[in-house]
């Protein structure tokens, strides 16, 4: 974004009004580079500030998906917007709100598939996690759509093979 390359120049903050749809999605490589996943998420970068180390973003989460337990350098507070994100022992659904501070928190079942709003502040976006301990990670929580038993199904026979790489 223009106005991104402005904050770095100046280091002045800039206002930023976008429609959702004039962001594409990065997935595959670019989205496992931002966020140093197992594979499957999408994610959209609505705006990026140098000065603040702030990225604001959307995150999808394909129906199954186990985010493993991690950490990161920074801190990011999430919003779901859409689907479930089940962790902590609670199924949170749209305008529900998790903080993950820089400590180890996690790991996040996405039985259903979720959409969520995720601010990072810090050192970075990358997830910090241990891949033998994610694919021994057994699901708790049931899917309630076929696509989301689908996606589970999916997603343990993933794990189950090693199929799942740190990025």
């Amino acid at each position: 974004m223009a106005d991104q390359a402005a904050t770095a120049e100046t280091g002045q903050h800039v206002f930023v009004a976008l429609h959702d749809h004039e962001v594409e999605w990065k997935e595959g490589d670019d989205a496992n580079e931002l966020l140093t996943l197992p594979p499957g998420v999408k994610v959209k970068i609505l705006n990026y500030d140098p000065v603040m180390k702030r990225v604001d973003m959307k995150v999808k989460f394909p129906p199954g998906y186990v985010e493993p337990e991690h950490s990161h350098k920074s801190w990011h507070s999430i919003c779901v917007l859409d689907g479930r994100m089940c962790v902590a022992g609670k199924d949170l659904r749209a305008g529900d709100y998790v903080f993950g501070g820089d400590i180890s928190h996690g790991p996040y079942e996405y039985p259903d598939g979720c959409e969520v709003f995720c601010v990072f502040m810090g050192e970075g976006t990358e997830h910090i996690w241990d891949e033998s301990q994610h694919l021994a990670h057994e699901n708790t929580w049931d899917a309630e759509t076929d696509a989301g038993k689908e996606g589970v199904e999916a997603q343990k026979a993933a794990r189950a093979s090693g199929k799942v790489s740190a990025g």
